[in-house]
């Protein structure tokens, strides 16, 4: 949990899904990011009923791959739920996800009609449960990354023919995963022009 030094008022909230391996220091660094842009966020950790993060990346892999995925959104649903009732937060909350936290962001969208935003990163896209979204969404997409933009097509035409509010952006050649700090495929230039405007569309969008 992240939320300003100087805060003394109620906050919107983010929860800040992880990529598949777990909460490692990548993530815990941009939910404090977005915690300093004036948000409270909640990074909550998958791994948890394993033991956790297990301190680097290969393990952490392994590990998540022994959990169920529709288990796992079930916590984050839950985060958002803790979220919504802390003390601290106005309970208006949005999610940001990356790669496998993507997914979990458009599943949240679907699943939670309180949700007021979501910022999916190179998540796989929900086929089922579209017309049950309310959130706007904001999707980043790697131009490299063929395998998850095969799905967007089919997506965005059932999300415009629904009235979903979207918006998605294609960052030209740089791979999946091109925001995490901590691996080769970082691009800085994307990186920081995607962060900003998931910024900006958090404080259009909850405050």
């Amino acid at each position: 949990l992240s939320k300003p030094k100087s805060a003394n008022e109620k906050l919107p909230g983010i929860v800040v899904v992880h990529e598949n391996r777990g909460l490692n220091p990548y993530i815990e660094d941009t939910a404090r990011r977005a915690a300093l842009a004036g948000f409270i966020t909640i990074a909550p950790d998958a791994l948890s009923p394993l033991g956790g993060y297990p301190g680097n990346d290969d393990e952490g892999r392994e590990m998540q791959r022994k959990r169920d995925r529709n288990e796992m959104l079930e916590d984050f649903i839950a985060a958002f739920n803790y979220l919504k009732n802390h003390e601290g937060c106005t309970g208006k909350i949005g999610v940001v996800g990356f790669c496998f936290g993507g997914w979990i962001s458009n599943m949240m969208a679907v699943k939670v009609p309180e949700l007021a935003a979501a910022v999916p990163f190179y998540g796989g896209q929900p086929t089922e449960g579209i017309e049950d979204i309310n959130a706007p969404l904001l999707l980043q997409y790697a131009g490299l990354d063929e395998r998850v933009n095969a799905g967007w097509p089919e997506y965005e035409k059932k999300l415009n023919e629904l009235g979903k509010e979207n918006t998605a952006y294609f960052y030209p050649n740089v791979n999946h995963g091109f925001h995490n700090t901590s691996t080769p495929r970082y691009d800085e230039p994307a990186a920081e022009l995607a962060w900003s405007r998931t910024i900006d569309f958090f404080k259009e969008n909850l405050m």
